[in-house]
């Protein structure tokens, strides 16, 4: 697995979302690295790591970054998330928790409403094998919607997604089951990692009534949630500065 290191300090680890790779954090790489030893990850099928063929299930993935990378804060973007937050339930070594428009359950439920039909999973599932690169477009799309930056992010996410060759279609369909059958919602509870959750305020794939929820379902005063105004599903493209004052500030406190 591809795990770029830059800056230095104590450490951070970025896990990026479906589809893309650890160079969609370019801008929040620019702002932090002064302060930070970041350890900017590609997931296995993705990137740099395209030919790595661990599986894109939690305890592998976790379980791989984890015998790369020191004690660190771990921060995840949309299904990079749920990477994160399966590793600080599960790991010591982990410092700190911070989600950036992720959530425990991507899936919408009766007692979960602010989340995604699980047809939509499906529909990008059938429509990979149909057309994978109208496909992706078309989820590239879904990302930015309602963003007040949406153009220019739309942008950035066209070029980032091929600067370092397309994803594999395998990786992709299993990032689609991850984000489906994912629920980590009992971790909360008894989680002692500090948390913080940051989403778009336009987000329409992770609304920030769930990022509010979830930080409640911590422990007591452990986690706090925080909405971006005029963000969609990547805050940190558009609202760059600051989404990275935030994190620095959490970081900071949980070393």
């Amino acid at each position: 697995m591809h795990i770029h290191v830059t800056g230095t300090g104590p450490a951070l680890v970025l896990i990026h979302g479906w589809a893309l790779h650890g160079g969609i954090f370019a801008p929040l790489v620019q702002r932090l690295a002064p302060h930070f030893q970041l350890h900017v990850v590609d997931l296995p099928g993705h990137g740099f790591s395209r030919d790595d063929d661990t599986p894109l299930r939690l305890p592998y993935l976790v379980n791989a970054i984890a015998a790369a990378t020191p004690p660190a804060v771990w921060c995840g973007w949309s299904l990079g998330g749920l990477v994160a937050l399966h590793a600080a339930a599960t790991l010591p070594q982990v410092r700190g928790l911070a989600m950036l428009a992720a959530t425990p359950r991507f899936v919408r439920d009766d007692d979960w409403p602010d989340a995604v039909e699980r047809s939509v999973f499906e529909q990008f599932g059938r429509d990979l094998e149909q057309d994978y690169h109208g496909t992706l477009e078309r989820f590239l799309a879904l990302d930015v919607m309602g963003s007040q930056h949406a153009r220019s992010e739309l942008r950035t996410l066209r070029e980032a997604l091929v600067e370092r060759g397309e994803p594999a279609p395998r990786a992709l369909h299993e990032g689609l089951a991850l984000l489906d059958r994912s629920d980590l919602r009992g971790a909360l509870p008894g989680l002692r990692t500090p948390g913080l959750w940051i989403g778009g305020q336009r987000d329409r794939l992770v609304p920030p009534n769930a990022l509010h929820r979830a930080a409640a379902l911590a422990a007591a005063g452990l986690h706090t949630a925080h909405t971006i105004d005029g963000g969609g599903h990547a805050p940190f493209l558009g609202h760059a500065d600051d989404v990275a004052g935030r994190l620095q500030r959490f970081v900071a406190a949980c070393t």
